[in-house]
Order: C-alpha cells, then structure tokens, then sequence
C-alpha cells in the first residue's frame, strides 16, 4: 500500500482509472476510499462531494490534453489541429468521455479550448455571434463522433451495428439500407472524423457573415 499522502489528485487519479476499468456508475465516495485504502470520511477534507469528484475528473482529463495551437498558421489549420486534439479523449480516457462532454466546465481547462476555439474563429472573420454559433456546431459534431466512437451511440442511428443485417433486411422497404448495410453496419472512425472536419470547414469559410481577407 503506498504512502503517497491523500490529496485531490490523488483521489481524482483513482477515480479515473475506476471509471476506465468498470465505468462511471461504479463511482461512489466509499468505492474509491476503499481502492485507496483510506476512511471514505478524509476524503471530504478533499472533495466535497461525488458531483465534485466527478467534476474533477472531467477537468483533469482535459487538462492533459495538449491542445497544440500555432496562431501564426491559418485558420483552417489551426480549427483541424484543435478538432484532432478533443477527439484524443476517446482514445486516452474512451470511458471517461461520457463526463467530459457532459459537464459545464468553468476551471481553466473547461475555459481553455473554448478560448482558442473563438480566438481562432474570430481571426477567421467571424463576428462574436457567429464565432459562437460556429464553436457550437463544431461541439455538437465532435461530441457526437466522440461518443459514437466509445460505442455510446449506435453507429449509424437509429440503425445498430448489430441489426444491419443484408439478409433480414428487406430490400422492397428498404432499398438503401439494404444495398448499403456493409457500410452501415461498419465505421472508420477516424476517416468519419476528418471527413466530418473538413466539411465543416469548408461550409464555414463560404459562409457569408465571413469577413474576406482574413487567415
């Protein structure tokens, strides 16, 4: 048993490799005092409460992100580089995602993607309404490629994975989805993502409340 003072980190730190082993329903004070061998009652002199800790453990899995930014490259490069580093949560924490995007995060590494997010859409020409409606969609689309991606979402709603079968599907009702079920029924996530990205992208800068002549 380690000696490592109990702390915040400590706790949180715990709480995390919990939710990566059994999910975030395993998660209860008393859980985690007795993965770490301690009274459930100091942990209080830490967190709070289990919405803190579960807090906690969306802001610390944000914070280890690195959310590489270059404000000297353009626009558009810059929106694929901090788009890539979001979606690095399902790969280095895939159980933890679900907290992330689910929380309203007001720490600095809530805050920190959303500041460069429409630091970078305002460079683009954007006024400060369309820079935010422009950071919302690109949430909602990240949010949804990352759950879809941690199998919380089906790959192509509302049809699951494992109903898209040719055979027992019925092709006078259902022509296209019959024709197309292998591709239904199988998911390149990072290709979807990229895809996904790009095209944004790419309406985004044809968008007409755009100011021309900015990177």
């Amino acid at each position: 048993m380690t000696t490592e003072p109990l702390s915040r980190a400590r706790i949180v730190a715990a709480a995390i490799d919990l939710i990566e082993r059994e999910g975030a329903d395993a998660v209860s004070m008393r859980r985690i005092a007795a993965d770490l061998g301690v009274g459930v009652m100091s942990l209080y002199n830490h967190v709070p409460n289990k919405d803190a800790l579960l807090n906690g453990v969306a802001e610390a899995v944000l914070s280890e992100i690195e959310f590489t930014d270059d404000p000297d490259a353009h626009w558009t490069d810059r929106v694929r580089m901090q788009a890539r580093a979001f979606r690095q949560i399902a790969h280095d924490h895939p159980r933890s995602t679900m907290l992330v995007v689910s929380r309203q995060l007001h720490s600095n590494a809530g805050l920190l993607p959303v500041e460069r997010a429409l630091a970078t859409l305002r460079s683009a020409g954007f006024d400060g309404i369309d820079a935010v409606r422009v950071l919302r969609l690109f949430i909602a689309f990240i949010v949804g490629s990352l759950l879809r991606e941690v199998g919380v979402t089906p790959t192509f709603a509302p049809v699951h994975t494992k109903m898209i079968n040719a055979e027992e599907v019925d092709p006078a009702l259902f022509p296209e989805v019959s024709a197309l079920s292998s591709l239904l029924g199988s998911c390149d996530h990072e290709a979807e993502f990229e895809f996904g990205v790009e095209l944004l992208i790419q309406a985004i800068a044809v968008h007409p409340s755009r100011r021309e002549g900015t990177r």
